[in-house]
C-alpha cells in the first residue's frame, strides 16, 4: 500500500491570513513590552514618591495649599497648583519679576520661635542652608522642633540614597507619635549630623539655580508661621481638644504635657503635612 501524500499549495488566502496574523501578534507584543516599560518608571523611587506627595497634597484642606505669593502679600488670593513646587511655576517666575522684594531681615523671633534669616525653608518644617563646599544642610525648624516635643529617635536615610522635594526625609519618632518629614531638596545625602550638630542630613543637591527655588525666604516666614499657628490651632479643635492657643500668644514649653488625650499621630501628621 503507498503511503499518503499530501501536498500542499499556498493560495493567495493563506498568504493574506499570514500577514494579518503576523502584523496583529506584532501589535500585541510591542503592546506589552510598552506597558510593561511605562509600569517600571513608575516604579522607580522617583515615580513613587512623586505620585504619593500629590495623593497627600490632593487630600490637604483647600487653605494650606495658599501659594507663597499669597504668603508675602504679591497677590490677594492663589492656590497653589503645583504641589509647593515653584521650579517650573511660569506664574512664579513672573510674578518674581515684576514684585521687588525687601531684603531679609537680619535676624527674627517668629511668634517665639528662632527662625534664621541665612536659611531657606520648605513648609513641612525643614530648614536648609548651604555650605561653603557647596552642599546643603538640613534640619527641622524650630517651630517642628517645638510641636514635635521631645524626640526619641529619628531615622535616616542612608549615605548614598537619593532624595526627592516632598518624599520621605527622615522618621522622627516623639513621645507622642511618628511622623515622616518630607525632603525639601533633590539629592544624594552625603553625611549625617551628630548630636552636637544642629542638623540631620547633608545633602549634594544639583547645582543648578532651581535647587532652592520652591523653598520660603526669610520675608515669607512671618506670614507663614502666624498661619502654622493657626492651623495648630485649628488642628487641636479637630482633634476634639478644642481651641488652646490665644490669638497672638506662643507656645507654652511642654506644651504637650497640658493635653495627653490628644490625638497627636493626626496632629503632628497634619502640621508635617501628611493628609
Amino acid at each position: 500500500m503507498l503511503p499518503f501524500v499530501y501536498e500542499f499549495h499556498w493560495t493567495p488566502f493563506h498568504v493574506t491570513f499570514l500577514l494579518v496574523f503576523f502584523t496583529l501578534f506584532s501589535m500585541v507584543a510591542a503592546t506589552l513590552v510598552l506597558a510593561l516599560r511605562r509600569t517600571a518608571a513608575k516604579d522607580t523611587p522617583e515615580q513613587i514618591e512623586h505620585v504619593r506627595w500629590h495623593t497627600d497634597f490632593e487630600d490637604l484642606p483647600a487653605a494650606l495649599k495658599a501659594c507663597r505669593h499669597e504668603l508675602r502679600g504679591d497677590v490677594k488670593h492663589r492656590t497653589c497648583p503645583n504641589g509647593f513646587d515653584c521650579r517650573t511655576c511660569t506664574v512664579h517666575a513672573q510674578i518674581n519679576a515684576r514684585v521687588r522684594h525687601r531684603p531679609g531681615m537680619q535676624g527674627f523671633q517668629v511668634y517665639g520661635f528662632s527662625m534664621s534669616p541665612y536659611r531657606l525653608y520648605h513648609r513641612g518644617h525643614t530648614w536648609v542652608q548651604q555650605e561653603k563646599d557647596g552642599t546643603y544642610t538640613v534640619g527641622i525648624d524650630d517651630f517642628g522642633k517645638r510641636i514635635l516635643g521631645t524626640v526619641r529617635s529619628v531615622e535616616l536615610p542612608p549615605v548614598g540614597s537619593r532624595l526627592y522635594v516632598n518624599g520621605s526625609g527622615m522618621l522622627v519618632r516623639s513621645d507622642d507619635a511618628a511622623v515622616r518629614v518630607l525632603s525639601p531638596l533633590d539629592g544624594e545625602v552625603v553625611a549625617h549630623g551628630t548630636e552636637e550638630d544642629d542638623w540631620l542630613l547633608k545633602v549634594r543637591a544639583e547645582q543648578d539655580e532651581t535647587a532652592t527655588t520652591h523653598l520660603l525666604t526669610a520675608d515669607e516666614v512671618p506670614n507663614w508661621i502666624l498661619r502654622e499657628m493657626e492651623r495648630l490651632q485649628a488642628s487641636f479643635a479637630t482633634a476634639g481638644v478644642g481651641v488652646t492657643l490665644a490669638d497672638g500668644g506662643e507656645l507654652a514649653p511642654n506644651f504637650h504635657r497640658h493635653f495627653p488625650k490628644a490625638d497627636w499621630d493626626g496632629v503632628l501628621g497634619q502640621m508635617f503635612l501628611q493628609a
